[in-house]
């Protein structure tokens, strides 16, 4: 039986995020002490193990959830309730690296359009785009 520090040292994660999943619903300690100690088995390490994983590749709380639910009954779910989950979360991002790019070119665009000198912000390109935001939207759309 681990404590939640151990815990957090075997797992690497902080014992403020396992408390996090725990307010969460994703993990329960298995017993506690009379004194509120929270105690960890190995079942539940790996299920801390799954949980970190699922959040690292970005999958939401809700996510987690419901593959957390799967895998303590997979024999009455289908591989397409977990693809489904998985596809959705691939087009996120995906929409997400389309947003990042749109962003990358507008401000390769905007560091471009300034020479980057000592002189004065005063007739800075860079802040005149930005003033004038909407001067930046046909740019993005358009790139």
């Amino acid at each position: 039986m681990l404590r939640i520090g151990e815990l957090a040292t075997k797992t690497g994660l902080t014992a403020h995020t396992i408390r996090f999943y725990e307010k969460s619903g994703l993990i329960n300690a298995s017993q506690r002490s009379e004194s509120g100690y929270r105690y960890y088995t190995d079942t539940d390490v790996r299920q801390v193990e799954f949980v970190k994983t699922a959040r690292k590749i970005g999958f939401s709380v809700d996510d987690v959830s419901t593959l957390l639910s799967i895998r303590v009954d997979k024999s009455n779910h289908t591989c397409h309730d977990v693809t489904e989950i998985t596809q959705r979360k691939l087009n996120d991002v995906n929409e997400k690296i389309s947003e990042l790019l749109l962003m990358q070119q507008t401000l390769k665009i905007l560091l471009n359009s300034c020479c980057g000198g000592p002189e004065s912000a005063t007739h800075c390109s860079i802040m005149e785009a930005l003033d004038a935001s909407n001067a930046l939207k046909p740019r993005i759309i358009a790139e």
